[in-house]
């Protein structure tokens, strides 16, 4: 069966911010993708996820490699979804943070995958790992936010539905 991807919202910053919320997000889709293209004011800072504005119940595992080095790490019972690194290169080189949602209306936990990459002028990294939300709400916004600085402007986030025909 073919799947469609159809964008919700998107937005570009045109000055730097702390945080993106997707709201109001329609029940109409199976899966939802979050594609999010940004540096950060700060490189040693983290993009954080919440879901309906609760800080309980989720947990990750994720590793990440650079070519030199390798490393893994699991959290459990965090405030916030973690997809990236505080990755200590370039707050001007983008990073690509990329979170697929499974079944976000369904009246089970959410799972979702995460992906971020980033040159690093030269030295990339890539992280992958997985996430569990503890809830059975369905999903109706999402907010994306640095820990402790802003998103440059420029950045961009594009929150897609999936539909499975």
């Amino acid at each position: 069966m073919p799947v469609t991807y159809e964008p919700i919202a998107t937005t570009t910053l045109g000055s730097a911010t702390k945080n993106i919320t997707f709201s109001s997000i329609p029940a109409t889709y199976t899966d939802l993708r979050i594609v999010l293209v940004s540096t950060i004011q700060t490189a040693a800072d983290y993009v954080e996820i919440t879901f309906n504005g609760t800080t309980t119940g989720y947990s990750w595992t994720r590793l990440s490699g650079d070519g030199a080095s390798t490393a893994s790490g699991q959290i459990n019972s965090n405030t916030k979804w973690v997809p990236n690194l505080p990755l200590g290169g370039s707050t001007t080189v983008p990073m690509l943070i990329t979170t697929d949602i499974f079944s976000y209306t369904g009246s089970t936990f959410k799972t979702g995958l995460m992906e971020t990459s980033a040159d690093l002028n030269g030295s990339g990294i890539v992280i992958r790992g997985v996430g569990l939300w503890r809830n059975t709400a369905a999903i109706t916004s999402i907010k994306l936010e640095v820990q402790t600085y802003n998103f440059n402007a420029g950045t961009t986030a594009t929150l897609y539905g999936i539909k499975n025909f």
